[in-house]
């Protein structure tokens, strides 16, 4: 179980860091230049189409445990239904957005309360990159597909891929191009097609070693677009409720000042860092549960949630202590505008301490998407979100910024704390396996 677990992880582990190491790059190329409210417009930017992302993660979600469940059981025809499923909606989401971005901007912006500067590039970048949602959408699925059957190398050429390509393309467009904050979104833009390619490429060799004896036609059946439909449901409030944390901390840091909302930019990185590395054993419990339930096998489905978190427990040690020992280069790297650099070292211990708090919330999310309990997590974001994280903003208007980021360690806390009793009833109740 251990080498599966890492088969598994290491890959994705991997690939999840290329994210946010192409948003180190996006701050460090963006913070050079003359102004914060060029970094802080380009925060707010990919922030909004992350946003927009996030809130459709229930497609890589629900794919990965619907998969994972019909590749224990052996059933091909579910492997395909989940994909085909999967990327029907997708497209026709992808479409929605299009049509409705000019809507989707305003209301996001509406609220954030940054100055003209910041909101002026930042709607740049937002019109360029929004284009990208088909890309982004379709990999989505074809990442939470191969990894739903046990290929994480896969996902991990499709992700190093694309942000590769747009770590080369931000330093041509934006240093040797002097294309600003629209060469930022187009350095996004074409990186995210080149992924999809990768992923078009990695399903179609992997589909065909699944037999199949039947036509698109039976892969349309009203309880699987039924089942589907209700785990993303569920999974989409759930991360609605998870990104309204990430709006709110960056439009309360947006209302504290063009400074603050930029040093905020620069530490929320070093979240994103570790989020995605620890992403990766959750999303090997993912693949490894989902099978074991599949196959009905307690024993195995045990062991693999609780190697998962002991190594995530492992990984969120060497984040707190990387944070420490580097936390200030780190920093410095990503701008030369010394009052920013000062800003985001006062605030940096919150940072180097947050992957022991955080680390408990991504692994339980990782068993609940490999079993699809969509409700139990959709439940226990609510409550964290509601009666923790928004009460705890009141503290802002007492002790600033530093309020901001109480209030995301009481949530990452109670977010954790929730999952964690879920899974004890389940388990009492013998609804596991």
């Amino acid at each position: 179980m251990h080498r599966n677990t890492f088969a598994l992880a290491i890959p994705m582990i991997l690939s999840n860091l290329t994210v946010p190491i192409t948003g180190l790059v996006d701050t460090a190329v963006i913070g050079h230049l003359e102004h914060p409210h060029f970094l802080g417009a380009t925060a707010i930017g990919s922030l909004i189409i992350t946003m927009i992302m996030w809130a459709m993660g229930f497609l890589r979600m629900s794919t990965t445990g619907l998969t994972a469940q019909a590749f224990g059981s052996e059933d091909g025809f579910a492997m395909r239904q989940s994909l085909f499923n999967a990327v029907l909606l997708a497209l026709m989401i992808a479409i929605i957005v299009l049509l409705s971005q000019s809507l989707l901007w305003q209301v996001a912006i509406a609220f954030m309360g940054a100055s003209p500067e910041v909101t002026e590039f930042a709607t740049v970048y937002f019109d360029i990159r929004i284009w990208a949602m088909p890309a982004l959408l379709l990999r989505y699925v074809f990442v939470g597909w191969l990894l739903g059957m046990h290929n994480a190398k896969a996902p991990l050429m499709i992700l190093l891929v694309s942000n590769i390509i747009n770590i080369a393309l931000d330093i041509l467009f934006v240093v040797y191009w002097d294309m600003g904050v629209a060469g930022a979104a187009w350095a996004s833009l074409v990186a995210d097609y080149c992924g999809l390619l990768v992923g078009i490429f990695a399903v179609y060799f992997r589909l065909k070693k699944i037999p199949a004896s039947y036509s698109f036609v039976q892969l349309i059946q009203r309880n699987a677009i039924t089942r589907l439909l209700k785990l993303n449901r569920d999974i989409f409030i759930r991360t609605l409720a998870l990104e309204s944390v990430f709006y709110i901390q960056t439009s309360v840091g947006a209302s504290l000042g063009d400074l603050i909302l930029a040093s905020n930019a620069v530490l929320m990185n070093f979240v994103m860092l570790m989020a995605h590395g620890l992403d990766g054993f959750a999303n090997a419990v993912e693949a490894l549960a989902g099978k074991a339930l599949g196959k009905a096998r307690r024993q195995e489905f045990m062991s693999a949630i609780a190697i998962s978190g002991f190594w995530s427990l492992i990984c969120s040690l060497l984040f707190t202590l990387i944070y420490w020992l580097l936390g200030d280069m780190i920093i410095n790297g990503m701008t030369n505008i010394e009052e920013v650099r000062q800003v985001a070292k006062e605030y940096l211990p919150y940072l180097v301490f947050i992957p022991l708090v955080a680390v408990w919330s991504y692994w339980l999310d990782g068993v609940f998407i490999g079993i699809t309990r969509m409700t139990e997590m959709r439940n226990s974001m609510l409550f964290a979100v509601i009666f923790v994280f928004i009460p705890a903003m009141f503290s802002v208007k007492l002790i600033g910024n530093h309020g901001l980021w109480l209030a995301f360690y009481c949530f990452m806390f109670m977010r954790a704390l929730g999952l964690a009793i879920y899974l004890f009833r389940l388990d009492k109740q013998g609804r596991l396996c």
